[in-house]
């Protein structure tokens, strides 16, 4: 992409040429973020990621907001106004939105209705040739977007959709200026689009920094943080040592192990949520070790969950009943059986499947994700147990392991909206990474997703999603470990709360410097 090629490998700074108001006042902190590592882009369509969705999430915003704080875990799921102040469904089929009047976009332009129009196009989002492609598994339903006013759009959908008005609350979401992003999308996207979001960027360095600073035109009221700097440190101990010796305000990735540490220490302290998130293996279904779906089902049956949970997590997070969610509420069956262990089944299947020894190779970035080398360690022991033989293989991109070699890679499922259309079906569906790599490509479960996302009723879309999950066990294209425990080390004066999400939200509603306002 020229775009990319273009700015690879250039810091600069955006504060003067954009002329936004940006923070200038000595009196608000500059806050400053260990991370373990940084996105390539800030296009929120595109960087679907843990480590991407952190920033944007305070570049951009939604039509409407998904209110985590209205749940004291940092779950909620209400929605509530943002850029729209209000909205009215005209008919099943047709959503209204009123926007905001007033709203300064980070480059001085007034939002307008053919913004919120053009992020969610089927030129840019929701058709079948979008540039964005993660936003057809979003999006896909939209008949039309059209600015009905200045401050009026009208979506019209192709059939119902029960979650439409969470998925506007949801990830690829996040609105863009029309003219910033035509003119510097080159032949694909841009890199650095323009938001309405109560921080905007100042400087990029490639693999080191990303530094935004305040956009005190920001509807939601002048930021009471004069910047937010995130700072790749890819080792927890000198995440940590950065914390403790000031260098840092929040660390994250933190494993629960280093919880009493960072506690035993004067102004930090550690603060923690179980995400709406599991740490998951993938299986390449094509590769003929692992194609023979027995062997998929015995690798996933010598997994002992609850002992990873225990020896890793201390005991702090969960195994989820399957790829759903209490937070599904009525689709959710709290009696499905779940993520069963069983080493002797195991051994059953794998010599009805005939296997004979075959490495099995398990491709991990060892920093990435909390625990992760512990729990391949521990999983490679596992499946020698049932005479698996596997192979750990650390790598930095999971996706450029060689052909021959690519059979599990680890993966995490955050799930987008309270839903699973937000969950098993955007993320293992045709429009994501697993189906578009060919690792899996299941007719019958694409059929019953498709049939899910055109289902309103509540007891039917239960029976179409439980298949679902049927066809997903048995199939055994992957598996659920468990939901992680995300930790954060945090200097004890700010009042943050984190979300069971990886955003980091620093708007005013969720962020006080105790120590700048005395």
């Amino acid at each position: 992409m020229k775009i990319l090629s273009a700015i690879a490998g250039v810091a600069f700074g955006l504060t003067a040429v954009l002329g936004a108001s940006a923070a200038t006042a000595s009196d608000r902190p500059d806050i400053v973020v260990a991370v373990p590592d940084l996105p390539p882009t800030l296009e929120p369509a595109k960087e679907l990621s843990n480590i991407g969705t952190r920033i944007t999430y305070d570049i951009f915003d939604t039509v409407i907001r998904r209110d985590f704080l209205s749940a004291e875990d940092g779950s909620g799921s209400q929605l509530v106004p943002a850029l729209a102040e209000s909205w009215e469904w005209t008919d099943d089929r047709t959503l209204a939105l009123k926007l905001r009047e007033g709203v300064k976009f980070h480059n001085g332009e007034t939002m307008t209705a053919e913004d919120v129009a053009f992020t969610f196009s089927a030129e840019r989002l929701s058709g079948p040739e979008a540039i964005m492609a993660n936003g057809r598994g979003y999006f896909g339903n939209i008949e039309s977007v059209e600015a009905t006013g200045p401050l009026e759009v009208t979506f019209t959908l192709k059939v119902p959709d029960a979650i439409f008005e969470q998925r506007l609350a949801s990830w690829t979401a996040w609105v863009v200026n029309k003219s910033d992003w035509l003119k510097n999308a080159g032949d694909s996207y841009p890199q650095f689009p323009v938001g309405t979001g109560p921080f905007m960027l100042d400087e990029y360095k490639p693999d080191q920094s990303i530094r935004l600073v305040a956009f005190d035109d920001y509807f939601g009221g002048k930021p009471k943080a004069a910047s937010l700097t995130f700072v790749k440190v890819p080792e927890e101990a000198a995440r940590i040592a950065g914390l403790v010796a000031g260098d840092f305000d929040i660390v994250t990735t933190i494993g629960p192990d280093q919880i009493a540490q960072i506690d035993s220490y004067d102004n930090v302290e550690a603060r923690s949520v179980v995400l709406s998130n599991s740490h998951v293996l993938v299986y390449n279904t094509k590769n003929p070790v692992i194609a023979d779906k027995r062997i998929r089902q015995a690798m996933n049956l010598a997994i002992d969950r609850d002992l990873l949970v225990q020896a890793l997590w201390a005991g702090k997070t969960v195994v989820p009943l399957s790829h759903q969610y209490k937070e599904y509420g009525a689709l959710f069956e709290p009696n499905r059986e779940g993520l069963t262990y069983d080493p002797e089944r195991a051994k059953e299947l794998l010599a009805e499947a005939g296997y004979n020894g075959e490495t099995i190779y398990y491709s991990t970035n060892p920093n990435y994700y909390v625990n992760t080398v512990p729990a391949a360690e521990a999983i490679m022991e596992m499946w020698k147990a049932v005479g698996i033989n596997g192979k750990l293989n650390l790598v930095e991109d999971v996706m450029g392991v060689p052909e021959n070699e690519r059979m599990v890679r680890t993966w995490s499922n955050t799930t987008r909206f309270p839903d699973p259309a937000g969950g098993l079906w955007n993320l293992w569906g045709p429009h994501q990474g697993v189906q578009r790599k060919n690792e899996w490509t299941p007719e019958n479960f694409n059929v019953l997703g498709a049939e899910l996302d055109v289902t309103s009723n509540l007891a039917e879309r239960k029976v179409v999603f439980q298949k679902m999950l049927d066809i997903w066990e048995d199939e055994a294209p992957g598996t659920i470990l468990y939901q992680p425990l995300e930790t954060y080390g945090v200097r004890s004066s700010l009042e943050w709360r984190p979300y069971s999400h990886f955003y980091l939200d620093l708007r005013n509603y969720n962020f006080e410097d105790q120590a700048a306002a005395q």
